[in-house]
């Protein structure tokens, strides 16, 4: 009798990159495919914005800010597309300009949302901890905070809650300053 072996049922990038464009984004965590929704009008004002403060550090000190759609590789079945991604100078000067990011960046931010929070907070944080990102920020735009996530010990760890008011600096990004009041004006 011969043997059957058991079909992968995940699916890697490579296949996920032949898929036809359809339009929508996916993600991928451990080969499962998860749909991305559409953002709304106010998650991408503070992703702009997001993007200006870390364009303005780039400018100041190199490195690289890249705004979703942008695929993150993290291994053949972990694939992530976060709002933003920061990557310091020497990581930039690795990256192919015309590819995908095959690199942990040095920063993730994730802009709250309702079809989102649960696993922009759990599985996609733990995935990303599991890959050594070093900073994971979390922006409640309705609560106008920001959560600031910083490697330790195998994991992310809350190592600050920015409110109103604050200034924000980053655990990993010297230098990096800003007022968070900047990312929920219209």
């Amino acid at each position: 009798m011969a043997s059957m072996r058991a079909a992968d049922p995940r699916v890697s990038y490579a296949e996920l990159a032949t898929w036809p464009d359809d339009g929508r984004r996916w993600e991928l965590y451990a080969g499962e495919p998860i749909a991305v929704p559409t953002p709304n009008w106010r998650h991408q004002r503070v992703v702009v914005k997001l993007a200006g403060i870390l364009g303005e550090y780039e400018h100041l000190g190199g490195g690289g800010v890249v705004v979703a759609p942008f695929d993150i590789v993290l291994s053949d079945y972990d694939v992530l597309q976060p709002d933003v991604v920061f990557f310091e100078r020497e990581k930039r000067a690795r990256l192919n300009p015309l590819e995908v990011g095959y690199l942990v960046p040095d920063l993730v931010v994730e802009v709250l949302s309702r079809s989102t929070e649960a696993r922009d907070r759990g599985r996609k944080m733990a995935v990303f901890a599991r890959h050594e990102l070093p900073e994971y920020w979390l922006v409640d735009a309705q609560a106008r905070e920001l959560e600031i996530y910083a490697r330790s010990a195998g994991s992310l760890s809350l190592i600050r809650v920015f409110e109103s008011g604050n200034r924000v600096s980053s655990a990993t990004l010297p230098g990096l300053s800003f007022d968070l009041d900047r990312l929920f004006t219209d």
